[in-house]
């Protein structure tokens, strides 16, 4: 674009393009799965001992199929309370979530956020093209946010 100052026209310097930041930036892809067959103390084992809070359940193919987290744990434990068995036997395909959203791994940050603020959920499972790439929490995208510029948002 060019402007005009007392007769003289001067080229004003394009901005550059903001860079985004992306999910696959700051998803985890060392991933804990389970099975659908696990069972619900094997996952809260985990859970505890790898201080997560939730992970994807895949197939024997590794397809994306679920989503176990310490909510639906939490849901075996009350259970068993009334059943008052003190082992958790059942399975993570009876309390897992199957209706899992997902995100590009291409997707900014800031749009993951706003998403995880709209449906209120701890974590994403990041795909492309139907293959489970990794998983971005919302601790992941807190993490990102005292690394940026001002420039970036």
């Amino acid at each position: 674009m060019v402007k005009s100052y007392q007769g003289v026209r001067m080229a004003e310097p394009k901005k550059a393009p903001i860079p985004q930041i992306l999910v696959k930036e700051y998803m985890s892809t060392s991933l804990i799965t389970f099975k659908p067959d696990d069972t619900i103390d094997q996952v809260m084992e985990v859970l505890t001992k790898r201080k997560i809070s939730g992970a994807p359940v895949i197939d024997a193919s590794g397809g994306l199929v679920g989503i176990i987290s310490e909510v639906d744990c939490l849901k075996e434990i009350i259970k068993g309370k009334y059943t008052n068995t003190p082992k958790f036997p059942a399975k993570v395909s009876e309390h897992m979530s199957v209706d899992v959203l997902t995100l590009s791994p291409d997707l900014s940050i800031f749009d993951a956020a706003s998403l995880f603020l709209e449906h209120k959920i701890r974590r994403f499972p990041v795909m492309k093209d139907g293959v489970l790439l990794g998983q971005i929490s919302l601790s992941d995208i807190i993490r990102a946010f005292p690394t940026m510029k001002h420039t970036t948002w």
